[in-house]
């Protein structure tokens, strides 16, 4: 009889881990392949819509490629734009190899986001601006991916579009990289908030948001991210193959995009960089505090069952050649 009870057991908690398989696989997020029409940028360099480049392109043609997601942010991203341009710019005029695009992805917004964007780079002929507009709403880290997979530069940078971050600290990202790039040519600058834990921007925050944000860090620091404090400053350097490898692994679209970026980073063993920058809070956030904190730890979960599991597999893009960027 005990034997028999012992098989039974044995018997629901294979049943159990195969039920739980299978919800995990089906709750995992599974990106769409693009569009048609998402295979296309607008410049306001043609009038006809031109095919998207690829990251496996080489040489790379740019010295930089910003990529910018967003997201119904036409009462935000002139500023950004603006403070952006005129940095670039002036690199471009003391530096005669310097040369950048701009890549704005806009992730299906209906405020004329895209509209605006074009409209920018009609007044400022000498900037290279290109608009990738996504048929369906991805969320943050999908425009990301969807922006970086079709960049040209040795470097490339995403950037938020609220322009929260001064844009000259790129400078600072830059020169810090520099110093960590592997032999591989692996490299990762990262963003960070951290040194603004204890001013009076962030301790005048509100209660529960202080008490998520702490929360939060204790469930990385479990989940093995440890060494970088700020994981999801939206500012963001790396090498061409650093961004080749993982934006081309990447399986998550929304805000906690950030946590698989720096997961594949370490599984490449590539070296990574904290560098503080200079950020202050603009209003218009598209993040729900209650609602997207429970959603970010929910997809913390999966990203980490997958990739322990094995379901998510990891390939090293930089060793296979070029791929079609589809």
């Amino acid at each position: 009889m005990e034997l028999i009870n012992l098989i039974m057991l044995a018997i629901v908690a294979i049943c159990g881990l195969i039920i739980c398989i299978i919800c995990l696989i089906v709750s995992s997020p599974r990106p769409r392949s693009r569009t048609e029409s998402e295979k296309y940028y607008k410049s306001s360099n043609t009038d006809k819509a031109q095919l998207l480049p690829s990251i496996h392109d080489e040489p790379p043609k740019y010295t930089y490629s910003i990529i910018v997601p967003a997201y119904n942010e036409i009462k935000r991203i002139p500023n950004m734009l603006e403070e952006t341009v005129e940095h670039l710019e002036n690199r471009k005029n003391s530096d005669k190899n310097f040369s950048y695009e701009i890549i704005i992805v806009d992730d299906a917004s209906n405020d004329g986001t895209s509209n605006y964007a074009l409209d920018f780079s009609k007044s400022n002929k000498n900037v290279e601006l290109k608009v990738l507009t996504l048929e369906k709403n991805r969320k943050k880290g999908g425009a990301v991916t969807q922006g970086i997979l079709c960049a040209s530069g040795k470097y490339i940078l995403f950037v938020d579009a609220d322009g929260a971050t001064k844009f000259s600290d790129l400078d600072c990202l830059e020169r810090e990289l520099n110093k960590i790039i592997s032999k591989e040519g692996y490299g990762v600058a990262v963003g960070s908030r951290a040194h603004l834990v204890k001013t009076e921007a962030v301790v005048k925050r509100s209660f529960i948001r202080n008490f998520l944000m702490h929360s939060f860090h204790k469930v990385l620091y479990i989940l093995g991210i440890r060494t970088i404090k700020d994981t999801q400053c939206g500012f963001k350097l790396f090498t061409r193959k650093a961004a080749l490898n993982i934006f081309n692994n990447m399986h998550v679209e929304g805000w906690i995009f950030d946590i698989e970026v720096l997961l594949l980073a370490k599984y490449f063993n590539m070296p990574i960089v904290e560098v503080s920058v200079t950020w202050h809070e603009v209003d218009g956030s598209k993040v729900s505090l209650i609602k997207d904190s429970i959603k970010m730890a929910i997809d913390l979960s999966i990203i980490r069952l997958n990739y322990f599991l094995g379901i998510w597999k990891i390939k090293d893009y930089n060793s296979l050649g070029k791929i079609k960027n589809e």
